[in-house]
């Protein structure tokens, strides 16, 4: 009974746990520091306007971040975000409090960055503390979901059931089979949760009515349809609610204030790393002698091709040796570039590509042309990730990994290209500091399969990792 009660006001539990860790943020911060500022410690404008800041700060950058997802993501993927948009926030208060202090005091705030230190380190266990014992509770009240994997094609099934498989406590994979299976709709009825993968469109259109009428969850992969149907906006043509879908690229105001933006990003960019870039091409100098950057034709907006330009990380000549894309453990690359490619550090060039407007900050990785007119034959929606420029970081970046297929990465890139908007671009942009904590991993198959697979399946459960 009182489970009963908790399930049915989930959502209200939630976000006052959510608010109650905001709280202590806000109040370990507030604490500390009022032992170096008396005037925190009484209702003073200081007091309001540092409180205010920290409060507009931490909602706007954790909302930035993707909020605090509990029950939906792992918790090590609440975790990071949610620190680095409370680092932000507590040196965007630090700042102002310093300015605050020293124009009116004389004073500042540098001997207390012992003090920030200690604030960081609370909060760090504060934020581990609470999303994993919220995901404690979580999970107690809320049981993994049954769940169906309702395939068509069988190609990159055993990869997509391992990866659904990481989430455990989220999923309990306890079926596999095929939509044409006679008894599906039964199926169905036994699972609350139906993932739907390659089924074609009209065997796809009726799984998703029969999930609908029955109330089940579902989950099914991107399709093109499916980013231009979100772009959509209902309008009426009399009295019939219609879908209209059309999209123009950016506007001129668009344009205009990105390219304003790119230029900013770009000079700020290269004054703040330009030591780094330093010691970057003397150690790449004096690794092998070569060529301290690299060059290389790659492709933008409407296919006009340009010299993206990088810190080289692999031996001189290395194409002449083996003409193919470079992996993780390429043996071609060098002991300085692994290190800038660790780091990610190696495509800091880039800046001046965007400073003369060959690339944008966000937008579609930049690839060669020849491999751009293979996915072409592969993947014909691949021609429309050139409608804007492409860019430095963006969707595909920051949400793929380094074993994501090129199918998968170009739905995020749609995706970004359908729903742009400046506000877009600049949560991308500080979102790009969440993958320097991502350790993407090359290996074809990561997680467990659940179950044992049918026999039509057995000869795909071997993938290759090439």
């Amino acid at each position: 009974m009182f489970k009963k009660i908790v399930q049915k006001m989930e959502r209200s539990i939630l976000f006052c746990y959510k608010g109650l860790l905001l709280a202590m943020l806000f109040v370990i911060f507030f604490a500390f520091f009022g032992f170096a500022e008396p005037e925190l410690r009484r209702f003073s404008r200081t007091a309001a306007i540092s409180m205010s800041i920290f409060a507009v700060a931490m909602i706007c950058l954790v909302k930035i971040y993707g909020g605090i997802p509990l029950g939906v993501k792992k918790s090590k993927e609440i975790v990071y975000p949610l620190f680095i948009a409370t680092v932000i926030t507590d040196f965007i208060t630090y700042f102002q409090m310093f300015i605050m202090r020293y124009n009116f005091e004389g004073k500042n705030y540098l001997l207390d960055l012992g003090l920030m230190a200690a604030v960081i380190v609370l909060q760090l266990v504060c934020i581990f503390a609470m999303v994993y014992f919220g995901h404690y509770l979580y999970f107690r009240i809320n049981p993994p979901s049954a769940t169906l994997v309702i395939y068509g094609d069988k190609d990159g099934l055993v990869s997509f059931v391992s990866k659904v498989n990481k989430y455990k406590k989220q999923f309990d994979i306890r079926s596999i089979c095929d939509v044409e299976e006679e008894n599906l709709r039964e199926i169905i009825r036994k699972h609350r949760t139906i993932f739907l993968y390659g089924l074609d469109p009209e065997k796809r259109k009726e799984v998703l009515e029969y999930c609908y009428k029955h109330n089940r969850t579902t989950y099914f992969p991107t399709r093109l349809s499916d980013i231009i149907v979100r772009s959509a906006h209902h309008v009426m043509v009399d009295d019939v609610a219609v879908m209209k879908s059309h999209f123009t690229g950016l506007s001129i105001e668009q344009e205009i204030v990105k390219r304003i933006t790119d230029i900013l990003i770009s000079g700020v960019g290269l004054m703040v790393f330009s030591p780094i870039m330093l010691m970057e091409a003397l150690a790449i100098k004096l690794e092998d002698g070569g060529p301290v950057f690299f060059r290389q034709p790659r492709v933008t907006k409407g296919g006009k091709q340009f010299n993206v330009l990088k810190f080289r990380t692999m031996i001189v000549d290395a194409d002449k040796y083996k003409k193919r894309l470079a992996s993780q453990n390429d043996d071609r690359i060098t002991k300085v570039g692994r290190v800038l490619r660790k780091l990610r550090i190696d495509e800091l060039p880039q800046f001046i590509n965007i400073l003369k407007g060959e690339m944008s900050v966000v937008g579609p990785r930049p690839e060669q042309a020849e491999i751009t007119e293979k996915y072409i034959e592969v993947l014909p929606e691949f021609r429309y990730r050139l409608k804007v420029k492409a860019g430095l970081t963006g969707l595909a970046q920051i949400q793929g990994k380094y074993n994501t297929t090129p199918r998968d990465k170009l739905m995020l890139d749609l995706l970004y290209i359908e729903q742009y908007s400046v506000w877009v671009d600049f949560k991308l942009i500080f979102q790009t500091l969440k993958v320097l904590f991502k350790s993407d991993s090359t290996e074809g198959v990561e997680g467990d399969l659940p179950i044992t697979l049918p026999e039509e399946l057995q000869e795909t459960q071997k993938p290759s990792k090439e």
